[in-house]
């Protein structure tokens, strides 16, 4: 796996800019936001200032080298099972450290204890790579369908968020398409049940 392609790739799935009143993250470009723009001082225009210019002005090149040094290595996912790290990667980028804190929580029922703290620290390394070997098969399957179910819990918590896990039409929004794309499509639910799941919401 090249993780500088996956870099790339989660940058063209983020899209150009958007300003969504309905998104706490507020104005984005390629995925990255205002507020991460100004944390990191990313000057892209060069006139001294981080602000609503230099994020319109990012290009994908900047928005993946961003998610490669911030959001991979600098949580050091990269101490991850190579099976978990391109799912974990696009969840952290997506939503920051309950990438990880998921991943705890599912690392704690498959009975490998580890503290649930967003942290990939070595004992969160340690249980990920020993279920990675008694469940090579299933473990990043795993980990995508708990996320699926993350994003399902957000929306069913706060409506404004239902249109990023349900289209208008009723299919499957951007998150659950995003969290699917990363587990087999044995996996997948089917549009009868993402309804099904969804019907609530109506």
């Amino acid at each position: 796996m090249d993780i500088t392609e996956v870099a790339r790739s989660i940058a063209l799935s983020e899209g150009g800019f958007v300003d969504d009143p309905s998104d706490p993250g507020g104005p984005t470009n390629r995925g990255i936001t205002l507020g991460t723009l100004r944390r990191l001082h990313l000057d892209v225009t060069g006139d001294g200032r981080a602000d609503l210019a230099d994020l319109r002005a990012l290009t994908l090149e900047q928005a993946a080298d961003v998610f490669l040094r911030d959001y991979f290595h600098r949580p050091r996912l990269d101490r991850l099972p190579e099976i978990l790290q391109a799912s974990v990667f696009d969840m952290q980028v997506n939503s920051g450290a309950q990438a990880v804190v998921i991943l705890q929580k599912l690392l704690n029922r498959m009975g490998f204890a580890c503290a649930v703290d967003g942290i990939v620290g070595p004992q969160t390394a340690q249980a990920a790579q020993l279920a990675a070997q008694a469940a090579p098969a299933h473990l990043a399957d795993a980990y995508g369908i708990t996320r699926r179910n993350f994003y399902y819990a957000l929306a069913d918590a706060r409506p404004a968020l239902r249109k990023f896990a349900r289209r208008q039409d009723g299919g499957k929004g951007g998150w659950i398409t995003r969290a699917e794309s990363f587990v087999a499509p044995r996996y997948h639910l089917t549009l009868a049940q993402h309804r099904e799941r969804t019907a609530p919401w109506a």
